[in-house]
């Protein structure tokens, strides 16, 4: 008479201290028991592929993978979810998608993995006490799984998490900053987390995670995944770059064939759906509208402020020096709930040098007061106002409550007018500048804004989605005034 197979509690937690204790225990426990669908509908077996396999040789406690397309990452983290929700006892599990449409789609694949566990685990120490959409809850255990989505305003809040995996977080909704933080906040300190995405522009809370290098670092390039082949190309007929990448990487014929089908159907796209390396992956999309290397090349440069005042929000690093003449550009902002903020640039006119920054919601009153106690720091500086929108307002506050009078005017009315036909060029000065001159920026909040600030599909120039630019477009403003005065 066979051995019967143990699927108790106890059997359950002994296999999730294995997991914990031996590397590559879990790719067993993912075979043995996880059942998923292929390319074709089928049920079979979940058996780590190359891109999985090299994941769980370097897992730690938290990671971050950029993939290419269909690596089967989304799958293997959602498995592995699983897995620990149902092997350690009072745990909670969350993972989070970008849109809801696909956190209903990875809780029904997760809910088809616990569906064809044996019978007399889901209907033993496996029972489900509870499952809706979005929630697993079992019994004996006392653990539970459930599922959000990242468009959700309070995703995450007020759970006390062990696990979360976050899908695709480079195409998160508003501001995948927030949302990551506060998630991040719900993890006990012990957990384990993983992040997975596709490359969306070189911006953004994925990208800013990749760069950080806090977490472990795991790369898939297309070619780890090995259905992705096609007609063999012959060597003679291979490019030079294509023979790098043989060479480099010992790609095949017939992957090289797969590659060229690539670029005949994704074009510009390729780089990012299908990545080859972590940094073209990332500057093949977005757009942005600057140097992009000035940029990174500066943000790993950039100095600490000398002073640092109203809660963080004014930052100085050139404080006034007597005989110098300085500029303050200012773009207003409503000043009120959760949008964009105020922003002033204070510049000295001869070198051009950023010397302090503001960026803070403020009411139009209030911000006439903080701009007219700035100009007069640094010694009656000429005041560029942006007199768009709320801007007008400033502008009245400075004259006639503050009594402030050197203030930039164009063709003889106050304030600086930004439109269609002057943000180009404001844009272009701005990107002229970062290229040749990038030194004489201080401000790494500054030069953040500059590597969000992107040209959209439809040719529209402004920050990415759940991104700001009150400080590009002071700084933008302020530099084209300047040229006015310079020549």
């Amino acid at each position: 008479m066979p051995k019967k197979r143990r699927t108790d509690v106890e059997y359950l937690l002994e296999m999730g201290r294995r997991m914990e204790q031996e590397r590559g225990y879990a790719m067993k426990v993912a075979q043995r028991w996880v059942r998923v669908r292929d390319r074709r509908g089928r049920m079979i077996a979940l058996e780590a592929n190359t891109a999985q396999r090299a994941y769980e040789q370097r897992r730690g406690q938290h990671n971050i993978v950029l993939k290419a397309r269909q690596m089967g990452m989304t799958t293997w983290a959602a498995a592995q979810c699983l897995l620990f929700a149902i092997t350690h006892p009072g745990v909670m599990v969350l993972e989070v998608a970008h849109t809801r449409d696909a956190a209903e789609s990875l809780f029904a694949m997760t809910r088809r993995m616990w569906g064809v566990l044996p019978l007399e685990m889901r209907e033993g120490a496996l029972r489900l006490e509870r499952s809706n959409s979005a929630q697993m809850v079992f019994a004996e255990l006392g653990s539970e799984l459930r599922i959000a989505s990242a468009a959700e305003a309070n995703a995450g809040r007020g759970l006390s998490l062990q696990m979360l995996h976050c899908s695709e977080v480079g195409r998160w909704p508003g501001d995948a900053t927030e949302t990551l933080a506060g998630l991040r906040a719900a993890l006990a300190p012990e957990g384990q987390s993983v992040l997975e995405s596709t490359p969306q522009g070189a911006y953004g809370a994925f990208y800013e995670e990749w760069m950080s290098g806090d977490a472990v670092r795991h790369f898939m390039p297309w070619w780890m995944e090995r259905a992705y082949v096609g007609a063999a190309v012959d060597v003679q007929a291979m490019s030079a770059e294509e023979l790098a990448l043989v060479r480099a990487h010992g790609l095949s014929a017939e992957q090289i064939g797969f590659r060229r089908g690539l670029e005949k159907n994704f074009r510009a796209l390729r780089a990012q759906e299908f990545a080859e390396d972590a940094e073209s992956c990332f500057r093949a999309t977005g757009a942005c509208c600057f140097a992009v290397e000035a940029i990174e090349a500066r943000l790993r440069d950039t100095p600490g402020a000398a002073a640092v005042r109203r809660g963080g929000a004014l930052r100085v690093w050139l404080p006034a020096r007597a005989g110098r003449q300085y500029l303050v550009a200012v773009d207003t902002a409503g000043g009120v709930g959760e949008g964009d903020f105020a922003a002033v640039q204070v510049l000295d006119i001869a070198t051009g040098m950023q010397c302090a920054e503001l960026q803070e919601r403020l009411r139009p009153a209030e911000l006439a007061r903080v701009v007219a106690a700035l100009a007069r720091e640094y010694g009656e500086a000429l005041v560029a106002v942006e007199r768009n929108n709320h801007g007008a307002a400033v502008i009245a506050y400075l004259e006639t409550q503050e009594r402030y009078g050197r203030l930039y005017r164009l063709r003889g009315e106050a304030g600086w007018l930004t439109t269609s036909a002057s943000k180009p060029e404001m844009i272009a000065r701005l990107d002229a500048w970062l290229g040749e001159r990038a030194e004489a920026v201080m401000s790494e909040r500054l030069l953040r804004e500059c590597r969000s600030f992107v040209v959209s599909e439809g040719g529209r120039m402004g920050a990415a989605a759940g991104r700001h630019d009150d400080l590009v477009m002071a700084m933008a403003l302020g530099l084209c005034v300047r040229a006015e005065m310079v020549g």
